[in-house]
């Protein structure tokens, strides 16, 4: 199993980025995939969520519509479109299978947001 993210970078409050995770080594089609954070001296954080069908979509509280979660399953790629950025934003972002105790994890891509 292999998860490589990128997209990150510094921003400004209220900007934009999109992140990309790039899966190999399993079947991805079939995995429900997620995004998660880690914030500077904090724990993982759950951002999101897609199902493996792409249809459903599932997000943590603090993204209030601001995140939008997708895959291309032909390209095994999952996807995090981020609007409205925030300083508490700030974070390494993971992608991941959602699978409970699953132990892959990609490097992870940090996001920085100025105020």
């Amino acid at each position: 199993v292999q998860l490589v993210e990128s997209g990150g970078g510094v921003v400004q409050s209220g900007g934009s980025l999109k992140l990309s995770c790039a899966a190999s080594g399993f079947d991805f089609s079939a995995h429900q995939m997620k995004w998660v954070r880690q914030a500077p001296g904090k724990g993982l954080e759950w951002v999101a969520t897609i199902w493996a069908d792409g249809v459903d979509m599932f997000y943590g509280d603090f993204v209030k519509g601001r995140f939008t979660i997708s895959r291309d399953d032909a390209k095994n790629m999952l996807y995090l479109q981020m609007n409205n950025l925030k300083p508490e934003d700030t974070a390494v972002y993971y992608c991941a299978r959602a699978i409970a105790n699953d132990p892959y994890r990609g490097q992870g891509t940090q996001v920085t947001v100025s105020s």
